[in-house]
Protein backbone atom coordinates (compact mmCIF):
# COMPACT_ATOMS: atom_id res chain seq x y z
CA UNK A 1 0.00 0.00 0.00
CA UNK A 2 1.18 3.55 -0.65
CA UNK A 3 2.36 5.09 2.58
CA UNK A 4 1.53 8.71 3.48
CA UNK A 5 4.59 10.71 4.49
CA UNK A 6 3.50 14.31 5.03
CA UNK A 7 0.57 16.62 4.41
CA UNK A 8 -3.12 16.57 5.01
CA UNK A 9 -5.37 15.00 2.39
CA UNK A 10 -8.97 14.32 3.38
CA UNK A 11 -10.87 11.81 1.24
CA UNK A 12 -14.41 10.61 1.67
CA UNK A 13 -15.57 7.32 0.21
CA UNK A 14 -11.98 6.37 -0.57
CA UNK A 15 -11.15 2.94 -1.99
CA UNK A 16 -7.42 2.30 -2.19
CA UNK A 17 -5.38 -0.69 -3.32
CA UNK A 18 -1.85 -1.48 -4.43
CA UNK A 19 0.20 -4.48 -5.44
CA UNK A 20 3.64 -5.40 -6.69
CA UNK A 21 4.42 -8.28 -9.03
CA UNK A 22 7.44 -10.59 -9.12
CA UNK A 23 8.70 -8.93 -12.33
CA UNK A 24 9.17 -5.60 -10.51
CA UNK A 25 6.00 -3.92 -11.75
CA UNK A 26 3.08 -2.76 -9.69
CA UNK A 27 0.27 -0.30 -9.26
CA UNK A 28 -1.51 2.02 -6.86
CA UNK A 29 -5.23 2.64 -7.40
CA UNK A 30 -7.29 5.25 -5.50
CA UNK A 31 -10.94 6.19 -6.09
CA UNK A 32 -12.89 8.72 -4.00
CA UNK A 33 -16.20 10.56 -3.67
CA UNK A 34 -14.53 13.82 -2.57
CA UNK A 35 -11.00 14.95 -1.73
CA UNK A 36 -9.36 18.08 -0.35
CA UNK A 37 -5.75 18.87 0.56
CA UNK A 38 -2.26 17.73 -0.30
CA UNK A 39 -0.20 14.71 0.72
CA UNK A 40 3.20 13.25 -0.09
CA UNK A 41 3.12 9.46 -0.47
CA UNK A 42 5.57 6.71 -1.31
CA UNK A 43 5.30 3.16 -2.54
CA UNK A 44 8.01 0.50 -2.14
CA UNK A 45 8.56 -0.21 -5.83
CA UNK A 46 11.98 -1.89 -5.83
CA UNK A 47 14.65 -3.22 -3.48
CA UNK A 48 17.11 -0.43 -4.31
CA UNK A 49 17.71 2.56 -6.54
CA UNK A 50 16.38 2.02 -10.06
CA UNK A 51 14.56 3.71 -12.94
CA UNK A 52 10.89 2.95 -13.54
CA UNK A 53 8.55 3.56 -16.44
CA UNK A 54 5.59 5.20 -14.68
CA UNK A 55 2.12 5.73 -16.19
CA UNK A 56 -0.45 7.86 -14.35
CA UNK A 57 -4.20 7.97 -15.07
CA UNK A 58 -6.23 10.69 -13.29
CA UNK A 59 -9.79 11.98 -13.40
CA UNK A 60 -12.12 14.18 -11.36
CA UNK A 61 -15.67 15.09 -12.37
CA UNK A 62 -15.42 18.41 -10.49
CA UNK A 63 -12.71 20.45 -8.83
CA UNK A 64 -8.99 19.92 -9.24
CA UNK A 65 -6.90 16.78 -8.87
CA UNK A 66 -3.16 16.83 -9.54
CA UNK A 67 -0.76 13.88 -9.29
CA UNK A 68 2.97 14.69 -9.23
CA UNK A 69 5.48 11.82 -9.47
CA UNK A 70 8.71 13.02 -7.89
CA UNK A 71 12.36 12.30 -8.57
CA UNK A 72 14.71 11.46 -5.65
CA UNK A 73 15.38 15.16 -4.90
CA UNK A 74 11.66 16.00 -4.76
CA UNK A 75 11.24 17.68 -8.16
CA UNK A 76 8.18 16.82 -10.26
CA UNK A 77 9.22 14.39 -13.01
CA UNK A 78 5.65 13.70 -14.19
CA UNK A 79 2.50 15.77 -13.59
CA UNK A 80 -1.05 14.77 -14.47
CA UNK A 81 -4.12 16.99 -13.94
CA UNK A 82 -7.34 15.06 -13.50
CA UNK A 83 -10.30 16.24 -15.59
CA UNK A 84 -13.76 14.75 -16.29
CA UNK A 85 -12.12 13.01 -19.26
CA UNK A 86 -9.40 10.76 -17.87
CA UNK A 87 -5.89 12.11 -18.48
CA UNK A 88 -2.89 9.84 -19.01
CA UNK A 89 0.83 10.56 -19.02
CA UNK A 90 4.01 8.47 -18.89
CA UNK A 91 7.65 9.10 -17.97
CA UNK A 92 10.77 7.33 -16.74
CA UNK A 93 11.38 8.24 -13.08
CA UNK A 94 14.16 7.28 -10.66
CA UNK A 95 13.37 5.83 -7.24
CA UNK A 96 15.24 6.82 -4.08
CA UNK A 97 18.13 4.67 -2.80
CA UNK A 98 15.71 2.39 -0.91
CA UNK A 99 13.62 1.77 -4.06
CA UNK A 100 10.70 3.99 -3.00
CA UNK A 101 8.72 5.87 -5.64
CA UNK A 102 7.49 9.19 -4.28
CA UNK A 103 4.38 11.06 -5.45
CA UNK A 104 2.25 13.97 -4.29
CA UNK A 105 -1.55 14.13 -4.47
CA UNK A 106 -3.15 17.60 -4.53
CA UNK A 107 -6.93 18.03 -4.47
CA UNK A 108 -9.06 21.17 -4.33
CA UNK A 109 -12.79 20.50 -4.19
CA UNK A 110 -12.26 17.29 -6.16
CA UNK A 111 -15.39 15.17 -6.52
CA UNK A 112 -16.00 11.69 -7.94
CA UNK A 113 -12.44 11.06 -9.04
CA UNK A 114 -9.39 8.96 -8.66
CA UNK A 115 -6.01 8.01 -10.01
CA UNK A 116 -3.98 4.96 -10.91
CA UNK A 117 -0.21 4.82 -10.92
CA UNK A 118 1.36 1.91 -12.85
CA UNK A 119 5.10 1.21 -12.76
CA UNK A 120 7.54 -1.28 -14.21
CA UNK A 121 11.32 -1.42 -14.57
CA UNK A 122 12.44 0.89 -17.38
CA UNK A 123 13.53 -0.99 -20.46
CA UNK A 124 11.36 -4.05 -19.85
Amino acid sequence: MAQALTGCLLMSGAQQSSDRSADGGGNVNVQFVSAEGSELRQVAAASGSTRLLVTVFAHAERGQLRIEVLDPVGSAALVVEGTPDEQVSRATVATDTQGNLHFRVRATGAQRGGFQLLYQPAGS
